[in-house]
């Protein structure tokens, strides 16, 4: 007998205040990129470990969902893994070749945060 595909829950990152921002992300995107972004992190869910183009390992327990979205337009949604959960870390829409700076610290201290 197969047994069905083991799912990693998700968790989202919140703040002090209670709010979950990437989700709150999410929400404020067109219902064509949510759905795209939100097929993506089902795929890591479901067939982890996962590797590119999909999934890449930032470092230090930081990885990366790639989702490309119409457009010529591409997202990335941070994560890492805590308490046997995928947790969102921070969600964005790229709009440079390179990865900016300050999107990567911030992933890092919410994961500091979160941990």
């Amino acid at each position: 007998m197969k047994l069905p595909p083991r799912k990693i829950p998700i968790a989202f990152y919140r703040t002090a205040a209670g709010t979950e921002v990437v989700l709150n992300w999410l929400r404020g995107l067109d219902a064509t990129d949510r759905n795209i972004i939100g097929q993506d992190l089902m795929r890591v869910q479901f067939r982890w470990p996962v590797g590119m183009p999909l999934c890449r390992a930032l470092g230090d327990g930081l990885w990366e969902v790639r989702s490309d979205l119409g457009g010529n337009r591409i997202a990335r949604m941070f994560f890492c893994f805590a308490n046997d959960r995928m947790v969102a870390l921070h969600g964005f829409i790229k709009k440079t070749q390179q990865t900016p700076e300050f999107e990567l610290k911030l992933a890092r201290k919410r994961k500091r945060e979160y941990e």
